[in-house]
Parts: structure tokens; sequence; C-alpha cells
């Protein structure tokens, strides 16, 4: 475990030294994922150093045990040959192995104890790490959201300056001046320039038409007479009459016409007798 307890460590100081140096929380968030990825690479290649060993301890304890398994059988052929002392020096061989082979397998059973503990220790520490990225996203979204209402802050401190605003009322009243004094202009020479008759009349026609306005809405609220229901009548002049009201000239031309009326009718009838 002292490997993971010094990885830890490391993590450690050099998150809190980014962390005092670095200006861009999102950059140094950044950096520090790389950096525990970095150190998850480094604590793998510890982990399979201890495997490998684990694996080398098991296979040199399976050896031992195999060669004084062998010397064993030497020993038994030694008997079996009548050479006692020959025998004593096979089983000798075989305790030293059979020590070897003892010793070797406790090794490689704390070995495996140990491998195993690490392999949950880097298990863990990868979990760990990959939520650190995971929630890195969170925090640099909460990050940029906090510099959004930052600037949002910012901007309305800034309008809510009393000489902004006055500022902007100023030239508000300035512009509406302006527009005033073009007004003021366009008018007098409209007035003075031109036909001054026609311009009389018009200025009389648009009161006249808000006079009517004014009757018509009296006469509905009951307030003003109703306005009067006689029809005029039409009344045709007599063409005595209008033959009267004639100049002389003009008579005297409605007369020729009316006789030449006559003649072409007569010549007329006398076509049809014949």
């Amino acid at each position: 475990m002292g490997i993971f307890a010094r990885l830890s460590e490391l993590i450690k100081s050099n998150l809190n030294d980014m962390i005092s140096r670095a200006e861009d929380p999102e950059k140094m968030l950044n950096q520090v994922v790389i950096e525990m990825a970095n150190q998850l690479i480094e604590a793998k290649k510890g982990v399979a150093e201890a495997i490998a060993m684990e694996k080398k301890l098991l296979k040199q304890a399976e050896e031992e045990a195999a060669r004084a398994t062998e010397w064993e059988r030497r020993a038994m052929m030694a008997v079996r040959a009548g050479d006692d002392v020959l025998a004593k020096e096979a089983l000798a061989r075989k305790k030293e192995h059979q020590g070897l082979a003892e010793t070797l397998k406790e090794q490689w059973a704390k070995q495996k104890a140990q491998v195993d503990q690490i392999k949950l220790a880097l298990r863990v520490l990868n979990n760990k790490i990959e939520e650190a990225k995971r929630k890195k996203q969170v925090l640099i979204a909460r990050k940029r959201q906090a510099e959004a209402r930052k600037k949002i802050q910012e901007t309305m401190a800034g309008l809510q300056n009393a000489s902004a605003f006055e500022t902007y009322q100023r030239m508000e009243d300035r512009i509406l001046q302006m527009e005033g004094e073009a007004d003021a202009a366009a008018e007098l020479a409209e007035e003075y320039s031109g036909d001054t008759l026609a311009h009389k009349f018009k200025t009389l026609e648009a009161t006249a038409g808000a006079d009517d306005d004014l009757l018509e809405l009296k006469r509905k609220m009951g307030v003003a007479p109703p306005a009067p229901q006689a029809t005029p009548q039409r009344v045709e002049a007599a063409p005595e009459e209008e033959f009267t009201q004639l100049s002389q000239a003009e008579q005297d031309e409605l007369a020729a016409a009316l006789a030449e009326l006559e003649a072409q009718e007569a010549a007329a009838q006398a076509r049809v007798k014949r």
C-alpha cells in the first residue's frame, strides 16, 4: 500500500501547487485530470511489477519443490542399489530444495496478498479519477456560468451609474429640442412662403372638420339639437321662363335651330306621303 500512499501525496501536492499558481480554474482542472491520468499509468506499472514478482515467486517455489521431489527419487534409487551413503547425500539435497520451496511459497503468499490489495486500491483510484473527470465537466460549466453572471452584474452596475443615466437623459432632451426646432422652422417656412390664402383655407378646412365632429358628438349625447329633417325640393323652371332668361342672341340662335328642325321634319313627312 506504500505506493498508493506516495501516489496520493504526490497528487495532493501537485494539486495544491496548481491551485496556488493557476489563474484559470478551467485550465487548472484540465491539468489536474492530466496529472492524475499520468499518475494512474505509473500506478498501473507498479501493480504490473508486483504481479510479475508474484508469478516469479510462485514459479520458483514450484521449481524448488520439483527439485526436492527429484532428489527424493534419486535417494530411493541409491537405497535400491545398496548405497546408503549416496542415499543420505541425496536426501540432504532434497531437504535443501524443499526448504527453499517452502520459503519461496511463503514469500509468494505474502506477495499475492499484497497484489490483491493493490489491485483493489488501483480500482478505487481509477474510479476516483473517472469521477473526477465527470465532475470536471460540471465544475467547468459552473465556472462558465459564474463568469456569465459576473459579466451581467458588471454590466448592470455600469448601467446603474447615475452619470450614465444623466448623460442618456440629456441626450434625449437634446434630440427632442432639435426635433421641435426643425418642426417650427418647417411651419414658419410654410406660413411665410407660397400661397398664403391657400394656407389659410387649409387651416380653415382642418378646423371646420373638427367643429362638425364636435357637433355630431353633442347630438349623439343629446346635448345639441338634432339635425333638420326637411327635404329640399327642386323647382323646375318653365320652358318659357327658361327661354326668357336667355339673352337676345341666344334666343335668336335657339329660334333658328327650332325653325331648321321643323323644316327637316316637314321634309321627312313629305317624303313619306310620296
